[in-house]
């Protein structure tokens, strides 16, 4: 019945917005610690630096996406929001002005759609991401939910990935093929911090880069050019050098053949001679 009637909510006319003035849509409640904050600005950063949006529509353009962390997610006025630590949202863009109060978090009705993605990170064993999140993911029609286990809190598995059919969530593997991006545990170091890390990756398995991962790829081949050159000028150099050492040689060999010829000449053979 939540998702009939979150999908209710999403499919009304924009002109029968709900009424928001009693919605709390933020609060100073401290949710996070130190390791999860690193971790969503890791999934929202990677994404936003390295990553040109999802695959073109049929009209080949660029399609713009939305990625946050730590926001609320509202389906209707009559429920309460989820909080994801990290959602995706393809093909929208935020309203302006950014500060008015509608703008401020994700409304459905707003936006015109949920989610197409969202990532809990589990800190400990009382957020019951398997359980009653997930549920409410599921009522919101959110297509595929992610569940990042870094401490082992759950169980063995650290990832768990889910495909909205029906009503309910079925694991699948962590590519979503909406995106052309998947999902991966990479252990690493990410601001000073090292340990486990959920990560982007590219259809070719390939990590997408944070800026300072992009600038350290930019530092290291520009210093691969520079060498590459630096090699390039040194074979160019010896090249010169051994052409030089040649002609030297060719020079050398005329002289003696001259002194050769000359000194013949006095003794009075003629060096030119067919003998």
């Amino acid at each position: 019945m939540a998702g009939a009637a979150a999908q209710r909510d999403l499919e009304s006319p924009l002109v029968d917005r709900p009424d928001i003035s009693g919605l709390v849509v933020e609060d100073d409640t401290p949710v996070d610690n130190l390791p999860s904050e690193k971790q969503q600005r890791l999934l929202t950063e990677s994404l936003y630096t390295s990553w040109s949006g999802p695959p073109p529509d049929e009209s080949g353009g660029p399609r713009p996406f939305l990625a946050a962390a730590n926001v609320g997610l509202f389906s209707s006025v009559k429920r309460p929001p989820l909080v994801p630590d990290f959602f995706l949202s393809l093909d929208v863009v935020p309203a302006e002005p950014r500060w008015a109060k509608e703008n401020r978090t994700y409304l459905f009705w707003e936006f015109g759609k949920p989610p197409e993605l969202v990532i809990e990170v589990v800190s400990n064993r009382e957020g019951e991401e398997l359980g009653r999140k997930r549920r409410g993911y599921a009522g919101m029609r959110i297509p595929h939910y992610v569940v990042y286990d870094p401490a082992r809190h759950l169980g063995e598995a650290a990832l768990h990935a889910f495909e909205l059919r029906g009503d309910l969530y079925v694991p699948i593997q962590p590519w979503f093929e909406l995106l052309g991006l998947g999902l991966v545990e990479w252990d690493g170091e990410f601001e000073g911090m090292s340990g486990p890390w959920l990560r982007w990756r590219d259809q070719d398995g390939e990590l997408l880069l944070t800026g300072a991962e992009r600038a350290e790829s930019e530092r290291e081949r520009a210093e691969s050019e520079r060498e590459r050159a630096e090699s390039e000028r040194k074979r160019a150099e010896s090249e010169r050098e051994r052409a030089e050492s040649e002609r030297k040689r060719a020079e050398e060999a005329e002289l003696r053949a001259q002194r050769l010829a000359a000194r013949l000449r006095a003794l009075g053979v003629d060096p030119d001679a067919d003998t």
